[in-house]
Parts: C-alpha cells; sequence; structure tokens
C-alpha cells in the first residue's frame, strides 16, 4: 500500500503545520481542492500546541491566535497596553527582537480561557513565571505535524 503523503496545510498562515490525516482531495467545478475534515478541531489543536510550547511565538503564530479569538489588531493592543502599530510589527515581523515576553504570555493565557472557558488565572499565572524563565531568542523552523485521531486533532508523533 502506497504511503500518503502529508498536506502542508498553508491556509492556517503558518508555514511549518503539515497534516498526516485528516484530509482528502475533492473535485469541484473550479478544480481540485482540499477538504478538511473538523477544521475547528485543526485549528483548536494547533492554538493549543501554541499556546504550550516553550518557544518564543512567530510572528505568524501571534497573529494565528489572535485570529481565532476573533480580535483586531486594536482591540488586542488596547488588552496589552501597547500601540497597534507594535502589534502590525510584531505579526509582520518586522522587528528584530522577540515579541515581548508579557505580550506573549497574556496572548497564550487569553486563547487557553477562550478556548476551553476555563476562567481560573493561578495555573495560566505560573506557566507564564515558567515561559519567562525558559524563552530563548530563536526559534527553530522545525515542521509541525497534526493527525486527526479518536480524540480529535492532536500532534502527530509521526516522522
Amino acid at each position: 500500500m502506497p504511503t500518503r503523503r502529508r498536506y502542508h496545510y498553508r491556509e492556517s498562515g503558518l508555514d511549518n503545520v503539515y497534516l498526516v490525516n485528516g484530509y482528502e482531495y475533492v473535485d469541484t467545478p473550479r478544480g481540485r481542492a482540499v477538504k478538511i475534515r473538523n477544521i475547528d478541531g485543526l485549528h483548536k489543536a494547533i492554538g493549543l500546541m501554541l499556546v504550550h510550547e516553550k518557544k518564543n511565538l512567530s510572528g505568524k503564530e501571534f497573529r494565528f491566535l489572535r485570529h481565532e479569538m476573533n480580535m483586531t489588531q486594536l482591540d488586542l493592543a488596547a488588552i496589552l497596553r501597547v500601540d497597534v502599530q507594535s502589534i502590525a510589527r510584531w505579526e509582520k515581523g518586522q522587528t528584530k527582537r522577540p515579541i515581548d515576553g508579557p505580550a506573549q504570555g497574556l496572548l497564550r493565557i487569553m486563547y487557553q480561557q477562550y478556548v476551553t472557558g476555563d476562567e481560573r488565572i493561578t495555573d495560566p499565572i505560573k506557566r507564564l513565571a515558567e515561559l519567562d524563565e525558559i524563552m530563548n531568542d530563536g526559534r527553530d523552523e522545525e515542521h509541525i505535524t497534526f493527525e486527526d485521531t479518536d480524540e480529535g486533532w492532536q500532534p502527530s508523533l509521526a516522522a
């Protein structure tokens, strides 16, 4: 049986997301397209992986989380107490330094609460303190793969 190629899921706005399964190619009047099963579950899995990752968020990852929460740059800037141009520059990768640690931490907390509905703040604050200690300046551009499992979309252990 031939091995199926992974699908490079660029539609998320992220460059490093690949799908092992959970998608199929379909013919449409406009040509061939990809149909992804449970796309909301996939986006939730991607977002939660970004929230729990120990690396600095890239601009695209920052934008992905903001978009998933249906927030404008202006709304997020007000919450983070930065100017809207800072948000725009972070998301476009137009800064030499990583996105501010507190901004990353708060965005991660906000996304987790948005997705899970968990109103507790103690655990996210502890997580934020841990992230501040372990954040690094660089970001490894490794590929991230996901697979659709019985429990929903999960990061894939497949190479």
